[in-house]
């Protein structure tokens, strides 16, 4: 095989905002602006499950958790599916029968049953990959302060009876060096020069774990941020009076956190971020020294992001905010995308990814698909701003709940299974700061984005809610030959 196909090089990240991505970001993040600048930055790209597994699985298979199964994480005893479904198959291995070298390392937490190598992947390095179910909610194997502390200097903590203490940030006191993430980048850098210099086409996979929470960067990345030039979020002190009371039970795990302790933590976030832009930087370097950047496509996203402080609360999950759900995705690919250094406002979703490499590389579609390829909008064949809607599924974290967004332009609309729904202007509340839910002018638009949301549901076999009483909360019903009478 020659080597017209574009080799492939991916960088997953945990937790990262998109926003930090963005032209405007006030954190300095040189290599991944440079790749922007280099290539396509989507500016409206969303996970569609702010949760690890779910995420990761759209991700590999390009269908929504409705049909891959994976609708929570797997590694502990809430998990309601630990494999993916039969029904599916990655673009991974598509790869893989098309004659490419396929290597992965790093967080996998697709399924906890099989690991990367059944998907077509060799791994190398460290890869966490099927984990245990982890049980131990009543023991006492979690760190203490006392010994996080060994390891960790100017630690932000939230203490609460009875449970380990939640470590929200803090400076790493061992060098870089010594840095999971450091090493395992060495391992990929060395892995990329090994498949350089084969004669097929390849496809490298680095997933790293950070930023996820704890927030807890080396040296000197650690102390990159002032915490006393924080601003907070102009949402902070969202009164969430209009919102479900889940929310507000959530913040309040936060709200022991004092505004100093807050900001702290958001500079321990954006020191995480710099270090994996540095990281990056290094691969991106090795790349240009094989002589094999011009064609090959070079991705960088994550599985969702984080709230980080926006509405007083960290972390993922529920609620629904754009700050958990928008995640980076930044493609380059010199020799396959023209008019580089462009901004797309497209809708693009986690699960578009693997339809696109493989309608990029030539190979064959995947069977069965929820996602579109982005190529077109890659390509400047499609015109930027016809994709306007984005469907989300979440149903619960460790704790179960149902819960399903619809975004059609600039409105978004929550449906609450387990509480009052939400609608919110993007365009005039970009800090959803306000529930248009009740408003009666808006009455046809909450009916149109709930027929959308039906819509969706169906084409992705979406089994939202029952027919019972009880349980058929959502205003209208899901009936065709209703939702076709009332388009």
């Amino acid at each position: 095989m020659t080597r017209q196909k574009p080799n492939i090089l991916i960088v997953m990240t945990d937790h990262f905002r998109g926003d930090l991505t963005f032209k405007d970001s006030n954190v300095p993040l040189p290599n991944i602006q440079r790749l922007a600048k280099e290539g396509v930055r989507f500016t409206n790209a969303y996970t569609v499950s702010a949760h690890c597994c779910p995420a990761r699985a759209s991700l590999m298979t390009g269908v929504y958790p409705s049909k891959h199964g994976i609708v929570n994480n797997v590694g502990n005893g809430t998990a309601l599916r630990t494999g993916l479904d039969s029904s599916v198959e990655t673009w991974s291995k598509i790869l893989k029968a098309d004659g490419y070298n396929m290597s992965y390392t790093g967080k996998w937490h697709v399924e906890s049953e099989k690991g990367p190598e059944t998907y077509g992947w060799k791994t190398f390095g460290k890869v966490n990959a099927v984990e245990k179910n982890n049980n131990s909610l009543f023991g006492a194997d979690k760190p203490s302060r006392k010994d996080l502390e060994k390891v960790i200097s100017e630690g932000v903590f939230v203490e609460r009876d009875g449970w380990d203490p939640m470590l929200m940030g803090g400076k790493k006191k061992k060098p870089f060096s010594e840095s999971h993430e450091y090493q395992g980048t060495i391992k990929a850098i060395e892995e990329l020069k090994s498949l350089a210099k084969k004669k097929n086409p390849w496809c490298l996979f680095v997933s790293w774990v950070g930023p996820h929470d704890p927030y807890t960067p080396y040296e000197p990345f650690a102390s990159m941020f002032d915490p006393e030039k924080i601003k907070l979020p102009p949402n902070f002190r969202d009164s969430f009076k209009d919102r479900p009371v889940i929310y507000r039970r959530q913040r309040e795990v936060f709200d022991k956190l004092s505004e100093k302790d807050v900001k702290k933590a958001i500079a321990y976030y954006y020191g995480f971020c710099a270090e994996l832009d540095y990281m990056f930087g290094m691969i991106l370097e090795e790349l240009d020294g094989t002589g094999q950047r011009d064609n090959t496509i070079v991705v960088f996203l994550a599985d969702h992001g984080d709230m980080l402080g926006e509405h007083g609360m960290f972390l993922k999950g529920i609620p629904a905010f754009e700050g958990a759900y928008k995640i980076p995705l930044i493609v380059r690919w010199p020799k396959g995308i023209k008019k580089n250094g462009r901004d797309v406002a497209s809708i693009a979703k986690i699960l578009d990814l693997g339809p696109t490499l493989l309608e990029a590389v030539g190979a064959r579609a995947l069977k069965p698909s929820h996602g579109k390829s982005l190529l077109p909008l890659l390509t400047g064949k499609e015109k930027d701003g016809k994709r306007k809607e984005m469907y989300c599924q979440m149903s619960g974290v460790e704790l179960y709940y149902t819960q399903r967004v619809m975004r059609d332009g600039k409105y978004k609309y929550v449906f609450n299974g387990f509480d009052y729904d939400e609608l919110y202007d993007l365009q005039k509340d970009p800090y959803e700061k306000k529930n248009l839910i009740n408003s009666p002018k808006l009455k046809k638009l909450k009916r149109k984005l709930l027929l959308k949301l039906w819509d969706w549901a169906e084409k992705t076999e979406d089994v939202v809610t029952s027919r019972y009483p009880l349980t058929a909360l959502p205003a209208i019903g899901p009936w065709k030959k209703f939702r076709k009478k009332e388009k």
